[in-house]
């Protein structure tokens, strides 16, 4: 007869963290499954027969400083993502969008101009190498949680590592002005590649960190992260046809 309990987990911060107690909980003797999520860190293990949460935790300990506890799920942590306004989750985002668009359009008036196709290339250097710094502070951290929904750093977990970097030359390519229809040609590919493994996760209902601000800020993966990719796109494709 199989069991089934949840836990709380205690020491818990990014996806990284996720995958490692999942292995070591699918590992320990008599578990059947165990299903760990970051929002809200819990973990919930089927086994064949009664496991004391002792044994978990010492299992646990080698791989990291984390705890299960049996208490309800009502840490502050918790309780502040549970009761998080739309703006507080996404107020990273809503801050870097205005320092972009402010810097932008204080860039166009000292120019005593507002040009469309020279906006949108300032607007998305900037975002590109922001979002690539916020990626680099933690490169295994990104490369991690990364491959949780890509559908190409999946296959080659590689490319986590290296997607930083594109963004990078992606945002300095736009801010330098050099040869702009291939940069815009290369965000399409990549942006739009991107966004399929966010739609799927989305689609699947999977409730998992979005990397896109590394492992700095915990936002969850949601339709705004669709919206941050086609931006991208929809940008690219009207910097070809302007």
């Amino acid at each position: 007869m199989t069991m089934k309990h949840t836990y709380t987990i205690k020491g818990m911060h990014c996806e990284s963290c996720v995958s490692k107690i999942k292995k070591a909980l699918d590992e320990t003797p008599q578990v059947t499954q165990a299903n760990v999520t970051l929002s809200p860190p819990q973990a919930t293990v089927e086994m064949s027969s009664h496991i004391p949460i002792e044994q978990f935790n010492e299992v646990l300990r080698k791989v990291g400083a984390y705890q299960l506890s049996n208490e309800e799920m009502l840490s502050e942590h918790t309780n502040a993502s549970v009761k998080a306004s739309w703006i507080q989750t996404y107020f990273p985002l809503i801050l870097i969008a205005a320092y972009l668009i402010g810097g932008v359009l204080l860039k166009e008036l000292s120019l005593s101009r507002f040009n469309l196709h020279t906006m949108m290339t300032n607007f998305m250097g900037g975002f590109f190498v922001v979002f690539s710094f916020f990626k680099l502070l933690d490169l295994k951290g990104f490369a991690e949680g990364y491959s949780t929904y890509d559908i190409v750093a999946q296959k080659y977990p590689i490319y986590g590592k290296v997607y930083p970097f594109i963004e990078l030359l992606l945002g300095l390519l736009y801010l330098l002005g050099a040869n702009l229809v291939v940069t815009a040609v290369l965000t399409v590919v990549v942006m739009g590649v991107s966004s399929i493994g966010v739609i799927k996760s989305i689609l699947a209902s999977r409730q998992i960190q979005c990397a896109c601000l590394g492992t700095i800020f915990k936002l969850p993966l949601t339709n705004i992260t669709i919206f941050e990719d086609l931006l991208m796109v929809g940008m690219s494709i009207l910097m070809l046809l302007i």
